[in-house]
């Protein structure tokens, strides 16, 4: 006899711990499978958002930033070299992924969901319920085990490609002297393309660089030295635990589910094309599909439902803006048109790290700020 739960999630990032807390505010029983043992590390910026942590917060979770300072201050430096650096309407963490992950996963266990460690390798639909690997029969599964999903793969979808996949690498430095704010430097070589670095606020910073993959080879050869020349006053060189990591982008996404199979975070391919945020789509996607699943038959029209009436205009206009953010000089124009007014830096903070939306105000000033002549 098969093992039971009314939900299984697949992954136990902050996407599937989300989906667990979710459903079993719900009431529903939840098993998380993940094929590692926690606390682990995930490659990240490990930049949070305020919004990552509203989220958890309705389901009474208010402790995923205990002990890291917020960071008041975002610096954000244009391809052809301008720069803005002004305070965040609602500051934002970095909390290291090793521990974020593993309080979202304690959490989610304090509320009465199971973890196993084990790698799923089988997931049949059979009716009324999932069979997973065999011996776990689930209402639902929920597939958030990222950029490269199995439960993706079941639904018939292939991983992104070209076009709508990023690589980035990140690592840790010693860095006591770094200004008390998240620093973005885009580049024109490889664009669209930046580097960062985000002080965690105990001496060490999160420093990395990535691009969007175009077909052509990027190598990590690339990636170290394009991080070292765009953060000159910091030791790139000392950096430990850099490993490489790929976005999945919104730009390329697959419907969020079938029948009784969901996917959240990664899995849908749910990074902000135009700053590579993912931690909050990821708690966002997985909080709607724990609800989803959750509540009986045909969970995927419940979730693709609740999705779209929370981010699908976002979504949409976070597109535009990818879009836009192609050509150079429109970047240029934003970082000169938020370096004079706050509420464009705003509203373009909650573009790329939020739900936000391209604002007619901040459109307008963009226009305004404008060169006369174009590359």
């Amino acid at each position: 006899m098969a093992d039971r739960y009314d939900v299984v999630v697949v992954g136990a990032g902050p996407a599937g711990s989300a989906a667990a807390l979710a459903a079993r505010s719900a009431g529903a029983s939840v098993l998380m499978l993940d094929k590692a043992d926690f606390p682990r590390d995930k490659p990240c910026g490990d930049g949070i958002a305020p919004h990552a942590l509203d989220v958890v917060r309705e389901f009474g979770v208010d402790t995923l930033a205990a002990g890291y300072a917020p960071v008041p201050a975002l610096r954000l430096a244009g391809p052809g070299g301008g720069e803005v650096a002004r305070p965040h309407a609602r500051p934002a963490h970095t909390i290291p992924r090793v521990v974020f992950d593993d309080r979202l996963v304690k959490a989610a266990l304090a509320a009465g969901a199971e973890l196993r460690r084990h790698a799923v390798r089988s997931v049949e639909e059979r009716g009324d319920h999932v069979l997973v690997d065999g011996a776990i029969r689930a209402g639902a599964v929920i597939g958030a085990d990222g950029a490269y999903s199995l439960i993706r793969k079941t639904l018939g979808h292939a991983p992104n490609g070209p076009g709508h996949l990023a690589l980035a690498i990140r690592g840790y430095v010693h860095a006591p002297d770094l200004a008390p704010e998240q620093r973005i430097i885009t580049t024109e070589s490889g664009w669209p393309a930046y580097a960062w670095a985000f002080p965690i606020g105990d001496g060490r910073a999160n420093i990395g660089y990535g691009e969007v993959l175009r077909g052509r080879p990027l190598t990590r050869a690339r990636l170290l030295d394009r991080l070292a020349e765009l953060l000159p006053d910091v030791d790139t060189a000392a950096a430990t635990e850099l490993r490489a990591h790929h976005l999945p982008l919104s730009t390329h996404r697959p419907p969020p589910g079938r029948g009784r199979l969901l996917l959240a975070g990664d899995a849908l391919s749910l990074i902000n094309p135009f700053t590579g945020e993912g931690i909050f789509y990821a708690v966002l996607s997985g909080a709607l599909a724990g609800a989803a699943a959750a509540h009986g038959d045909d969970p995927a029209t419940r979730y693709r439902k609740a999705l779209r009436a929370r981010l699908g205009q976002h979504l949409r206009h976070s597109r535009v803006a990818a879009a836009l953010s192609q050509r150079r000089w429109i970047v240029d124009a934003a970082v000169r048109a938020a370096r004079k007014d706050q509420r464009v830096f705003d509203d373009l903070i909650e573009l790329g790290l939020g739900d936000g939306r391209l604002t007619p105000h901040t459109l307008t000033a963009i226009t305004l700020a404008l060169p006369n002549s174009k590359p």
